[in-house]
């Protein structure tokens, strides 16, 4: 096991190949906090650069992930609360979804070798819509980055509540195959490929998992940013997967085998931390922050 500091100082190429021998990586990765990134850092730009300014962020993060070695990313774009949030905003966020069939997105498909799918129930959602004609887009995406081999990247819409879609699905198969689904056969027909659970959960404030349905066995890794995703680091990335990778791994102590000495800094550490709890947040001009 080597240092934070070592790991750190790794080629990208190094903590990649660590990262895939430690097996097939899938991480939940919602980019969210964008529309205040954008306010923050770019204030003093139209309002109508959010959505090409954003989509390089999205591309710069999605090869953030990739050039480390994680080579499967499910991306949670949004889920049914959109729809409670107004016409407006609505309107604005599902035609920012256009631009994921647009020049730059198409070239870093090409350039990673990115398999693109979607997942949720966005059929059901966008049909009967002023937003239907998405549904093509999304299906020329899928398309043209089919025969990609290397990277998988899974869009995720209308994906938090996949209960009604998975009985139905497996009522489909057994009409179908003549027997129940098994857990991978639900999965391949939900998400259109076959994925290994998720590994890795990395979100931005408050603390909450969310639009990966059957994926979730417990046993994946929960990250939380302070800032927003956009301001995600190469450095902050590192720390992540070094946790992930060796600091969560460490098997827990055999108990009665510490010493006095041990166990009395472990008792000092919680008797110090014993009012301190994990997602706890305060208000900041209505906004919350990590406390």
């Amino acid at each position: 096991m080597i240092s934070l500091d070592e790991f750190l100082a790794l080629p990208s190429e190094e903590i990649a190949r660590l990262v895939r021998q430690a097996g097939p990586q899938v991480c939940v990765f919602p980019i969210n906090g964008t529309r205040r990134w954008f306010v923050l850092e770019h204030g003093d730009v139209s309002p109508n650069q959010y959505i090409p300014i954003a989509a390089n962020e999205y591309i710069r993060l999605f090869c953030l992930l990739f050039e480390h070695g994680i080579d499967t990313i499910l991306s949670p774009l949004f889920g049914s609360e959109l729809l409670r949030r107004g016409e407006k905003y609505v309107r604005e966020a599902l035609g920012g979804a256009r631009i994921l069939e647009a020049p730059e997105f198409l070239e870093f498909y090409t350039a990673w070798q990115v398999k693109v799918r979607f997942y949720g129930d966005y059929r059901l959602a966008l049909a009967n819509t002023l937003h239907a004609e998405l549904l093509a887009s999304f299906d020329r995406v899928v398309d043209l980055t089919a025969h990609h081999r290397e990277r998988r990247l899974f869009f995720g819409l209308f994906a938090n509540d996949a209960a009604e879609t998975a009985a139905r699905l497996a009522v489909e198969f057994y009409q179908k195959n003549n027997r129940m689904p098994a857990r991978r056969d639900l999965i391949e027909a939900y998400y259109g490929d076959d994925l290994p659970p998720a590994t890795l959960f990395i979100g931005f404030q408050p603390p909450s998992v969310f639009d990966y349905p059957l994926l979730g066995l417990g046993e994946e890794n929960l990250y939380f940013t302070a800032a927003p995703t956009p301001y995600m680091t190469q450095d902050v990335l590192r720390s992540i997967l070094y946790d992930h990778l060796y600091t969560r791994r460490v098997p827990e102590p055999e108990w009665f085998d510490l010493s006095a000495a041990d166990l009395q800094e472990l008792k000092n550490y919680y008797h110090n931390c014993r009012n301190e709890v994990l997602g706890l947040g305060s208000l900041f001009y209505g906004v919350w922050r990590p406390r």
